[in-house]
């Protein structure tokens, strides 16, 4: 008889959701075959054996990890608010965030194949993470995750759900003031040159169907939203924005910057499920169409 690990029972209870006592039976009288346990369940368990998989993870954490001239930000999703603040799911998240900077993996799929144990999981990040859907009930996923090489980098964590890395040469108190203002006020780029083509557009043609409201001659339109334009371009930009901690209100970032002799070369901002579509539940029919069911049961 193959024995029965807490890690095939994890990976069962990810891949079916079901209790995690019935994936240890289906797994001892399937003798260790992981397939025909999932049969077995599903035979059993009939549509309590939902895939969690399949559910939307749109809460979770940012993790950071920046330790010389190597760091990472990690994006690690679960379905609830609830569950991001798990001690378990919060040290996953780090140490993917720290396994990132450590071993450069290409993507997603490269990173749960390095070596990590947790719980009594692993024996790599991939098997943790399933584990802990089977040990805590609920999906979850890495989302993304980007590596830095840089000499001088600077990290911002607001909370747990916003996190920012500056890359910069200079002064490293002003690079953490703009790590700072970056998770604030969200700019879309450094510079206005490097806004996106499709944002500028967007606004474009907001602007465009406002203008064209106000009834004015189409020479006077045409300056109106190229003057819609150019402000946006200073609203999103890192180096236009007013710096927040400006003590006259009204110093750019860029402004500080130079006045700081520093330079930044690029930053990184990761907002919780940014993004992502979340499903809008209806709590009130859910409880009423579980009571209807308990009572045709």
């Amino acid at each position: 008889m193959a024995a029965i690990t807490a890690s095939m029972v994890g990976e069962l209870r990810a891949k079916t959701d079901a209790p995690m006592m019935e994936c240890k039976k289906a797994l001892t009288e399937a003798g260790g075959d992981m397939a025909k346990a999932e049969e077995l369940l599903r035979v059993k368990l009939g549509t309590k054996a939902g895939k969690a998989a399949a559910r939307i993870t749109a809460e979770g954490v940012v993790a950071c990890y920046v330790d010389g001239g190597v760091g990472a930000l990690m994006e690690v999703n679960s379905e609830t608010d609830f569950v991001s603040k798990n001690d378990s799911f919060i040290a996953m998240a780090k140490a993917a965030a720290e396994l990132v900077a450590k071993n450069n993996p290409a993507d997603i799929e490269a990173l749960g194949a390095l070596a990590y144990e947790q719980d009594g999981f692993g024996p790599t990040l991939e098997d943790v993470r399933k584990g802990l859907i089977g040990k805590i009930g609920e999906n979850m996923s890495f989302r993304r995750f980007k590596r830095f090489a840089s000499a001088n980098l600077a990290s911002y964590l607001h909370g747990t759900r916003i996190g920012v890395v500056v890359e910069y040469e200079g002064d490293a108190v002003a690079a953490k003031d703009v790590a700072m203002h970056v998770a604030a006020m969200q700019p879309k780029a450094l510079t206005g040159a490097e806004v996106p083509a499709e944002l500028i557009e967007q606004e474009r043609s907001v602007a465009a169907a406002k203008a064209a409201e106000s009834g004015k001659p189409a020479e006077i339109v045409t300056k109106m939203v190229e003057g819609a334009i150019n402000k946006y371009l200073k609203d999103v930009s890192l180096v236009d924005q007013v710096f927040v901690k400006a003590e006259d209100g009204k110093q750019t970032v860029g402004a500080m910057l130079k006045a700081k002799n520093t330079t930044v070369t690029g930053f990184t901002l990761y907002v919780v499920g940014e993004g992502i579509e979340k499903k809008a539940d209806d709590f009130a029919a859910e409880v009423a169409a579980q009571v209807a069911a308990a009572k045709g049961a």
